[in-house]
């Protein structure tokens, strides 16, 4: 059986049995014939069933965000917030689908030459429980849209949101087989890839999870899209607005308990300004009201797990005895942390290296530009980076060299639908979202027709 605990009672939530081998692929057996009939419905009609996808989201959107917050402790505004952006998504793709797949002409010497674009199949999505609908929806709805159609491998702790997922599908009324929860655990994810019916695989995780999964997809030459971790940057100017500065930091780094791939985890402040920066940001953390992620006005949560949360606090007493000052939090119970900043943080430090998942920011200072963006791409990872300042002129020459897939000016990191969203170096390949998104598993077919 995979069963998931509630990380803030303790409590079993919710159990299914594990399927076999042989469900498995009976499951993929109905997705590969599902797909030969959906690749051929028109846009018009895969685009009433999203948009059906996205009233069923909206309809019994308490039920779906209850059991995220049940599941893995995101605060429940936030789980609210996280099934309207779901809906959101499967509105804009409804509505630009068509237009961005459709038929390209080009001129050359023939009669007539053009680019379509055509779906690869069925495609395998391994996915985090950090955003336990968004993550998947955003691999599901352009998927759908394309005419492709998805088996789902979701993490273990989340596993009736994974069901639920199944659940909006079917009662928004797509096929049986568009959409697949396949409950199993992360051993049979090699098997599954390995599959000659498996044409394509994304991935929402860690490192080592996508590098083994990118493994075996290149060893049987399948695409593949990774969205791997992130320690954004945040990226403080002497001429920021602070009082803003801090609410976006705030939320950039304490949204969802912490435990974002796009949140802002490395606080780099100017010298000019760190005092009062530091002091204010300080109070404000502290005000942050932690309790029972059910309840309307709480902010910080529980980590989804009580070992993520002996990790993260392992992390931070490293960096203590690495010279790192404990600014505010710190202390541990059971799978909660209290949202905690470290001052007097050195590129050298853990709190730095690592990608601290979970209410956890060190504070480093800088003297110069050249020293802001040195310490900003001073990690493995590439995923986004914020600029605050009130000279735009000033930001946008800093863009170019901000070695990240997004930079965001006064803002936090986030995705948008209409924007295309991924990384570079250790944050990983492809793009989710907007037309690159779409496009990702796709063939891009070349046609050329000469008549005699």
């Amino acid at each position: 059986m995979i069963k998931s605990v509630n990380p803030y009672t303790q409590k079993e939530v919710f159990e299914i049995e594990e399927l076999s081998s042989a469900q498995v692929e009976k499951a993929i057996d109905k997705a590969d014939t599902t797909f030969l009939s959906w690749r051929e419905v028109s846009f018009k009609e895969r685009s009433r069933l999203m948009l059906d996808a996205a009233k069923e989201l909206r309809k019994n959107k308490q039920e779906y965000a209850e059991t995220i917050t049940k599941e893995m402790g995101k605060p429940i505004t936030l789980s609210l917030d996280e099934i309207e952006k779901c809906a959101w998504l499967c509105e804009y793709y409804a509505e630009n689908a068509e237009k961005q797949l459709a038929d390209r002409k080009i001129v050359t010497e023939a009669f007539d030459s053009y680019v379509t674009h055509e779906p690869l199949g069925v495609v395998l999505a391994v996915m985090p429980w950090n955003y336990p609908l968004w993550q998947v929806f955003r691999f599901a709805v352009p998927l759908l849209m394309a005419g492709n159609v998805g088996i789902l491998k979701h993490a273990s702790n989340v596993i009736e949101c994974a069901e639920n997922i199944q659940k909006i599908f079917w009662r928004a009324g797509f096929p049986e087989g568009c959409f697949t929860n396949l409950a199993v655990r992360s051993g049979e994810v090699e098997k599954i890839l390995r599959n000659k019916k498996v044409k394509a695989v994304a991935l929402t995780g860690s490192n080592g999870a996508g590098s083994a999964v990118a493994t075996i997809a290149g060893s049987e030459i399948k695409r593949s899209v990774m969205e791997l971790g992130g320690s954004n940057a945040l990226v403080v100017l002497e001429d920021a607005d602070i009082e803003n500065t801090i609410k976006t930091c705030i939320f950039s780094r304490f949204q969802n308990t912490g435990q974002s791939c796009i949140a802002g985890k490395r606080l780099l402040v100017h010298s000019a300004i760190a005092a009062e920066f530091t002091q204010k940001f300080v109070t404000a953390v502290k005000a942050l009201k932690s309790g029972d992620p059910m309840e309307k006005d709480t902010y910080i949560g529980t980590m989804a797990r009580e070992d993520l949360a002996q990790e993260l606090e392992e992390l931070v007493q490293n960096s203590v005895k690495q010279g790192a000052k404990i600014l505010t939090g710190g202390k541990r119970n059971v799978a909660y942390l209290e949202p905690t900043v470290l001052g007097d943080v050195t590129p050298q430090m853990s709190v730095f290296t690592d990608e601290t998942f979970g209410p956890v920011i060190g504070i480093t200072i800088f003297d110069t530009e050249e020293q802001a963006v040195e310490l900003a791409n001073d990690s493995i990872y590439g995923l986004g980076a914020s600029i605050f300042t009130e000279d735009l002129q000033r930001a946008r020459s800093l863009i170019s060299k901000f070695d990240d897939g997004s930079v965001f000016i006064n803002e936090r990191v986030k995705s948008d639908p209409r924007l295309p969203f991924g990384g570079v170096k250790s944050s990983g390949y492809g793009r989710e979202l907007s037309y690159e998104g779409i496009q990702e598993f796709v063939n891009v077919k070349t046609v050329y027709i000469n008549k005699y």
